[in-house]
Order: structure tokens, then sequence, then C-alpha cells
């Protein structure tokens, strides 16, 4: 699979390095306005090919993009300490009016996969920049913070994470909701194996994790400057959904005509992943407070959609 990556800063460099090494991406395109950069980290990353995949790397222009099955956009300002995701809009705006044209000039066939802050946002503007349906334009949602939850309930419960299936959905921000009500363990609601076990996930307990799953970005950035590894691991499990054809359910930022009672936004919902892009979009069972929750979210991205689409006219 050949993929694009617009933007060789920390995020994208990581990203283009975990595909390298999962054996995801059979070349890899990285461009950045600055050239001398993504020269430098392509050029990096190649000479760990032989540890292992004999994948190829190189920085390229707009124009080495075709026949790209995915273009990745981690371009963009990044957030910094004390700023939230949706303080970057008006400028990310501007940088994907540049970007957009460009990646549809020269792969018009392509898969776009947003994982630029405000992500559900960025995706709306992606989708109306491009043209492209709707399940060729997604973000990376709340991938990874359903990532982040599952590894602090793997580590409460003494579980591998991977055999925890619990969701965050709605907003990848402030407004985010953990969905604590379908949440298992194996096929064990997650609550009454804590109890089984003799860890109970008491309302303290359930209230801190909240909190690490919904403030660890910030106390990442607040520590290194940003967030690189854990959103590269989501990207790469994404194209490696496409790229294999999996039909994984992945919670990704995709576009809803109407999605509790607010109309026209992307936000982070279960979704069906394979080739094509989204080949399904799934709406589980919720409690009647999530779905008040999961409101409140989507009245929060249409806000700040809305002031987005000013910036595009």
């Amino acid at each position: 699979m050949k993929i694009g990556i617009i933007g060789a800063g920390g995020v994208g460099s990581a990203t283009a390095f975990a595909l390298i090494m999962r054996g995801v991406a059979r070349k890899i395109i990285l461009i950045d306005q600055n050239q001398k950069r993504a020269k430098a980290e392509a050029e990096d990353i190649a000479h760990a090919t032989p540890f292992a995949y004999a994948n190829k790397i190189k920085a390229g222009t707009y124009a080495d993009l075709k026949g790209a099955e995915i273009v990745i956009i981690t371009a963009g300002a990044n957030q910094k300490p004390g700023q939230t995701r949706n303080d970057l809009l008006a400028t990310n705006v501007e940088i994907f009016k540049q970007i957009i044209p460009q990646v549809v000039q020269n792969a018009p066939d392509t898969i776009l996969l947003i994982a630029a802050n405000p992500v559900d946002v960025m995706t709306q503007v992606a989708l109306q920049l491009s043209g492209f349906p709707e399940n060729r334009v997604f973000g990376s949602g709340t991938v990874l913070d359903t990532a982040r939850l599952r590894t602090l309930l793997g580590y409460h419960l003494g579980v591998s994470p991977k055999s925890i299936h619990a969701n965050v959905l709605g907003e990848h921000g402030d407004s985010e909701v953990i969905i604590w009500s379908n949440a298992v363990a194996g096929t064990i609601q997650i609550e009454r194996l804590a109890t089984d076990i003799n860890k109970p996930l008491t309302a303290e307990i359930k209230q801190n994790i909240e909190s690490d799953v919904r403030n660890a970005a910030y106390h990442i950035i607040d520590g290194k400057g940003s967030t690189t590894f854990g959103i590269a691991g989501a990207l790469t499990r994404i194209c490696q959904a496409v790229g294999s054809n999996e039909y994984a359910i992945l919670n990704v930022s995709s576009h809803h005509k109407n999605i509790e009672n607010v109309t026209d936004i992307c936000m982070s919902m279960p979704c069906i992943i394979g080739k094509r892009g989204i080949h399904g979009k799934l709406l589980p069972d919720f409690s009647a407070q999530e779905h008040s929750l999961l409101a409140h979210s989507a009245d929060t991205i249409k806000s700040f959609t809305t002031e987005a689409i000013k910036h595009i006219k």
C-alpha cells in the first residue's frame, strides 16, 4: 500500500516510522513545507528498514502522491501547553485550504485520513474542500482516546487492554464521552468483572480514569511538548484496516447527517473500516445519561464546525 503523509513533524514522522516497522505501507511519501526536514526524517526512517521490512520511504512533492491509497494529513499548528485543540481552528483551516486542493489534484481516488486538530472539525473541512464522498474522508477521531481508556482499565483490572472492549465516543476533545454501559472484558460486563476479581470500579476510580483519559494529551504536552507515539499507533492501526480490507470496527470521526439531533457534523462513532474507507456506521445502545453527554458533545462540535466553515468561504 502506498501512503502519503502531509506533515513531517513529530506526528507525521512517528507515523511514518510505525507504518514502516509494522510493514503496513509498501511505500511512503513524506511531504512538508520544510523540505530539508522531510528529507532528513525520510532518510533516518529508511535506515531502519533493514530491521523490519523492505519497504521504501522518501521525501517528495504532491505530484508523488499519484496512486496513493491513503493520504494522512498531520500538518497544522501544534497544540501548546494551555491550549485546547479548538484553539488551533482558524490557523489549521487556512493550512488545509492550501493542502487539500493539491491532494485532490494529484490523488483524486485516495482516502483522506485527518489527524490535525481539532480533528472532528478539520475532517468536516477536508470533506468540504475535497468534494470526496463521505466514505473516503474521515479522522483519527477517538481511536487513540479509546486506546488510552482500554490501557488504564487494563492496568486497573490486571487484564490485557486487547481483551477490553470499552469505547470513547463523540468529540476528540474535552467533551468526549466514556461509554461505560456496554464496556466488557471478554464477554463479561466490565463492572461485574471488576467486582468479581475484587478490583471494583468505584465512582471515584471511574472518575479518575475518565479524567486521565480526557486530560492525557495535556499532561503529555506539558511534559514533552507534543503527543506523537500514541497517535502514530492509532493512525497505523487505521491504515492497516484499510490496507488489509479488515472490516474492522474503529471509532473514527466520520460525517453524520444527523446524530443526537445535531445535523451535518463529523464525530466519532464505531465505523466499519476496509478497502473503500468507511463501509458502514454503527449506532450502539447507550444509557440515557450517555445519550445526553453525546448530545452535548455533538453540540460542541457543531459550534466549532460552524465557525470553521466561515473561514472556508
